[in-house]
């Protein structure tokens, strides 16, 4: 059996057109729908690290980030995006080296500028690697710049701040060159991928991971995309605030998630496209299909833009996991069972029918959501930075690790994250504090504490202390 892994980056799972209409309305998405109907649906799906390159870590190795351990450093050439944002351990095995060992062909293709930075090393174990180049602040092109004119088209002027002025700049410059959708970054991974898979036809059994960066911001797609979602032209707007965005223009706004969902239509044609390859190579009943995304995006939701873990919401948190067997079969399963990224790992070998190694913090998920099980999990902790984030089937628990600044909603009210309930219910945060705690394994580094005593409060959070 034939393994690929499909990620595609900031792909919101209410806003894909598997689990239903978005908050936006529907989303037109027929080639994502068309394999979930073939697909084990997994409805209960969580990182378990965030932002990218720590999801990525998780994803790859099978094994936890959380608390971030190895990971207090800032390298040469990148920025600190957040803690567990470096390279993966060389201690750390990865899916694809131990893969690479049993006899499989391997290969990645990726435009994720983040895997391929100085002292990155995302690409261990893969027989191929091919970076897609372009994508965000990727010093691919450095002319012509944009004038004054330009910048405003693609910029409102009430976002000009040198950073976000850089970011276009970069942006922009790198798709001078566009003339057709084919140019496009989603485009591109996916022929790529199809590309390979008809050139590796000879492999007796391999191994691809495909990362779309799409639909990640900037969110820069042809017009016609737009324009299934908004058809007026008008001032661009194609980048995150992040920040409160409660005063920005409704047709900015409105402009924003138009671009998203456009994005997301346009990474649903060419995965279209990847599965047609598929079918007349016929891959598809000899090959497992990993279809998952790293985190979502708000876009104006509770009046935010962008993402972050203190306070944590469930449009960036949420994920979509879908698992389409070889044929098809099991076409139409659905499980609600707590499932996290790094279970994906042991998912595979269990798919395989090779042992799952010992070292793996993840559980194979497979056999038990196809029973009908529940799993092993009550809860999941998620980790971002010092504010892990609990999630029970009634709670959502987010806070400082040094034991303040709770934030607590209960998942059963009809708007859950109206209002902060932590200090109704003192209980129920100190078990959140206790289950992140215990879900930290060697505890919480010093450096990881002192980061939370020396970061701000959220928004609304409660002043209890309830670490015991």
């Amino acid at each position: 059996m034939n393994v690929v892994l499909m990620i595609f980056d900031s792909l919101r799972r209410d806003s894909c057109g598997i689990y239903g209409d978005g908050p936006w309305g529907s989303i037109q998405t027929p080639h994502f729908q068309r394999f979930a109907d073939e697909s084990l649906v997994m409805t209960n799906a969580w990182p378990e690290s965030l932002p990218t390159l720590p999801t990525r870590r998780a994803i790859y190795t099978g094994q936890r980030v959380y608390p971030f351990h190895d990971a207090d450093y800032v390298l040469k050439g990148d920025f600190h995006g957040a803690p567990g944002w470096g390279p993966i351990p060389e201690d750390q095995p990865t899916l694809s080296e131990m893969l690479q060992q049993a006899g499989y062909r391997t290969a990645l293709i990726s435009d994720v500028y983040h895997q391929f930075k100085p002292s990155k090393n995302f690409w261990r174990g893969f027989d191929q690697w091919t970076f897609l180049r372009g994508q965000e602040q990727d010093p691919f092109i450095s002319g012509p710049r944009l004038t004054e004119e330009q910048l405003a088209h693609w910029l409102p002027r009430e976002m000009w701040t040198e950073a976000n002025i850089r970011f276009i700049q970069t942006s922009i410059m790198n798709i001078h060159n566009r003339r057709h959708e084919e140019d496009f970054f989603a485009p591109q991974v996916l022929r790529t991928a199809a590309q390979w898979l008809e050139e590796n036809q000879d492999a007796e059994r391999f191994f691809l991971t495909i990362e779309s960066f799409d639909p990640h911001e900037p969110w820069l797609v042809p017009p016609h995309y737009r324009k299934l979602y908004l058809q007026e032209d008008g001032q661009e707007q194609v980048k995150s605030s992040y920040g409160d965005c409660s005063q920005l223009e409704a047709q900015l706004l409105t402009r924003t998630r138009a671009n998203y969902r456009g994005s997301v239509t346009q990474c649903d044609r060419w995965f279209g496209h990847l599965l047609e390859s598929m079918r007349v190579l016929g891959l598809l009943d000899d090959t497992i299909i990993f279809f998952t995304s790293d985190h979502g995006h708000s876009i104006g939701d509770r009046g935010y833009m962008g993402k972050r873990g203190y306070p944590s919401a469930p449009e960036v948190y949420e994920v979509p996991l879908l698992v389409r067997f070889p044929g098809g079969e099991h076409a139409g399963v659905v499980s609600d069972m707590f499932v996290q990224h790094h279970d994906i790992t042991a998912a595979v070998f269990e798919a395989l029918g090779l042992a799952v190694p010992g070292f793996l913090d993840g559980q194979p998920f497979l056999s038990q959501a196809l029973g009908g099980a529940q799993g092993a999990r009550d809860h999941v902790t998620v980790g971002w930075g010092s504010t892990p984030t609990v999630i029970t089937p009634e709670w959502w628990f987010n806070a400082k690790c040094d034991g303040t600044g709770a934030l607590l909603h209960d998942r059963t009210r009809q708007d859950p994250f109206a209002v902060n309930v932590a200090t109704q219910h003192p209980d129920v945060v100190a078990r959140g504090f206790r289950l992140a705690a215990a879900d930290a394994k060697g505890g919480y580094p010093e450096w990881l504490v002192e980061l939370a005593q020396s970061e701000a409060d959220a928004p609304g959070c409660s002043d209890l202390a309830a670490r015991e």
